[in-house]
């Protein structure tokens, strides 16, 4: 058996065409222009890079695009300031504070600063817990890409056996609240679940965020199930030459596309779907709180 590949990255480009028709409709029927502004605080490297990809795609998709960037020693006092201006702003409909924040920032107080009707990443205390109890919420970006994926591949997924290895909030717990929210049986297992093979082993669904290079192998999974891999791991790669890399998942690709079904590749999977869900939480905040109808096939 060879798994059919499942292309987030062509997949992605689909939903920022929905979002970007969205955004036209909202501009010609009712004047309103989606805002989105991202607050990067210091400069990591990594956080560099994404917040230049989210603001290149946000203008694309026509969106208003807003960046704070602050240096690495901004107080606490200053960064609450501009979210308190950001929640005020009518023309802001999603606020994202690119994590990590540097140490003496208080994360969880910043994000929960935050308007949760504008909480784009879904990572709002009140958004965590409309989500647990399956009231409509913001929903955090990466888990949204991966369920689009899996509808978009199976249909239906009521009644299918899935296990989540990774329980982080970010990714792990809000994935396991969306497979429920879809009739999904589901397992939240992790590095220290006894019998962790036997447990994804008998999955249709597996979803590997657990932040461990190829910790999952082909052996572990059932042949035919759906293998949705989030993990983003470096390894060196002395073969492209010194100091080189390569871009791994937590699942062993190789040994697991002979078996599966269908798989996500790192890189080129669920990575490109966190903008992208990112764009389309924008468009669902945006009609929210302007009262309209939201966008078919965008949300949760």
């Amino acid at each position: 058996m060879s798994a059919q590949v499942i292309d987030g990255k062509a997949f992605a480009a689909k939903v920022r065409g929905q979002v970007a028709e969205g955004v036209s409709k909202l501009k010609t029927d009712h004047d309103l222009v989606p805002g989105l502004a991202v607050v990067l605080v210091g400069e990591d490297p990594a956080s560099e890079v994404y917040v230049r990809s989210k603001g290149k795609m946000t203008v694309e998709v026509g969106m208003k695009s807003v960046e704070h960037r602050l240096d690495a020693d901004t107080s606490e006092a200053d960064l609450l300031a501009i979210i308190k201006s950001l929640n005020e702003d009518a023309t802001i409909h999603g606020i994202l504070v690119q994590l990590p924040l540097p140490k003496h920032l208080n994360e969880d107080l910043v994000i929960n600063s935050i308007d949760p009707a504008k909480d784009v990443d879904g990572f709002h205390i009140s958004n965590v817990g409309l989500l647990g109890t399956g009231q409509k919420s913001m929903v955090p970006c990466t888990p949204l890409g991966c369920l689009m994926m899996l509808r978009d591949h199976h249909g239906s997924l009521s009644g299918l056996d899935a296990v989540v290895v990774g329980r982080s909030n970010i990714v792990g717990k809000p994935m396991a609240q969306l497979l429920l929210g879809d009739s999904c049986t589901v397992t939240i297992a992790h590095s220290r679940t006894k019998d962790l093979p036997d447990v994804v082993r008998r999955a249709d669904i597996v979803v590997a965020a657990v932040g461990r290079p190829e910790m999952v192998p082909g052996d572990w999974i059932k042949p035919g199930a759906t293998v949705i891999d989030v993990g983003i791991n470096r390894l060196d790669a002395p073969e492209k030459g010194e100091g080189k890399t390569r871009l791994v998942g937590d699942v062993h690709y190789e040994s697991a596309a002979a078996v599966a079904g269908a798989i996500t590749p790192v890189p080129g999977g669920v990575g490109p779907m966190t903008i992208a869900c990112l764009l389309a939480n924008t468009l669902t905040a945006c009609c929210r709180a302007n009262g309209l109808p939201e966008p078919e096939g965008l949300t949760a």
